[in-house]
């Protein structure tokens, strides 16, 4: 009998300082009504000095293995999605994993950007479906405060901070109905590299450098890419769009949403949505809003729900599941 990766429980950690767009409108020419109308957003959480991508990885995880009733001691593996790590190396999951105090298994960390949760995902999905874990926790987690350029306008505004995390255990699946991840799909195109991208590195520059992007190519790029990805994943799995009970997408911008959702024919009932209020997260933005609707009983056993994001790279996928 095949394995199969099921959620087992979801958590979320925002800091505790908000930003709204009033009091950006002070630091740049903006308003509110232009970012509101732009992006949907309407404010961000700004992580604290001294408040680290590893301390909102750990928060958000913590409640995740509380959301299962899974010890940290049980985890086989522990895959963290950033873009923002407290160092350049060793992995940030390792942070994660020794204040969680797990101490077998393994800890690493995936960069795909907006992406990165998918990819990360699919990553622990594998090991799970292959037997080379039975528990996992996959994370998403930034500080992309700290990569933005406070005079740009056009960035930032989009993004804020914050964690999210999912517990997954592997379940032996008897056919398709069987709850848990039923399959990822990932993309990356390097030729779109320069649409969105930090303007330094270790090799580069020696600096972390500053979000620049290409705001209008990245827009053009989404709906298409994430559209095809969704195709992918419905067929893959015998479905149709009538079929996705929650689109669980990545937050970038409402416009994107929007578009994603009327593909779809889903009305914004069927659509979690929380750009408004966390504005851009990466990484951490559909396990925000994953835990927020496992959080508030949206979320029902047996619903088919679809995920997708896109990011620097260009990368891209999307991940179908029934919760």
């Amino acid at each position: 009998m095949a394995l199969r990766s099921r959620i087992l429980g979801c958590g979320a950690y925002l800091p505790s300082r908000v930003v709204s767009n009033a009091e950006l409108s002070t630091r740049v020419d903006t308003t509110d009504e232009w970012i509101v109308q732009r992006t949907g957003i309407r404010q961000r959480h700004v992580a604290a000095d001294g408040e680290l991508t590893s301390d909102l990885a750990v928060a958000a995880a913590r409640g995740a293995l509380a959301a299962g009733g899974v010890s940290a001691d049980a985890l086989d593996l522990i895959v963290l999605a950033t873009t923002t790590p407290d160092h350049t190396f060793p992995a940030t999951a390792t942070k994660v994993q020794a204040a969680l105090g797990m101490t077998g298994g393994a800890a690493f960390d995936v960069q795909a950007v907006c992406a990165g949760f998918i990819f990360a995902l699919a990553v622990a999905d594998n090991f799970l479906r292959l037997g080379q874990a039975r528990k996992a926790l996959v994370i998403g987690a930034e500080t992309f405060s700290r990569l933005l350029d406070w005079n740009d306008r056009g960035t930032c505004v989009l993004f804020g901070d914050g964690a999210g995390a999912v517990l997954l255990g592997a379940e032996e699946a008897a056919d398709n109905k069987a709850r848990g991840i039923l399959s990822t799909h990932l993309h990356t195109d390097g030729r779109t590299y320069d649409l969105l991208y930090v303007d330094g590195g270790p090799s580069s520059t020696g600096q972390v450098g500053k979000v620049r992007m290409d705001g209008q190519g990245v827009f053009r790029h989404a709906v298409g890419k994430l559209a095809a990805a969704v195709d992918e994943a419905l067929a893959a799995n015998g479905l149709v769009a009538s079929d996705v009970d929650w689109l669980v997408p990545h937050q970038a911008n409402q416009r994107i949403i929007d578009g994603m959702a009327r593909k779809l024919g889903l009305g914004p009932e069927r659509v979690v949505s929380t750009v408004a209020r966390h504005a851009n997260t990466s990484a951490a933005s559909i396990p925000l809003a994953l835990a927020e609707a496992a959080g508030d009983g949206r979320l029902k056993p047996g619903q088919i729900v679809l995920m997708e994001g896109i990011g620097g790279g260009l990368a891209w996928g999307s991940c179908l599941a029934r919760w």
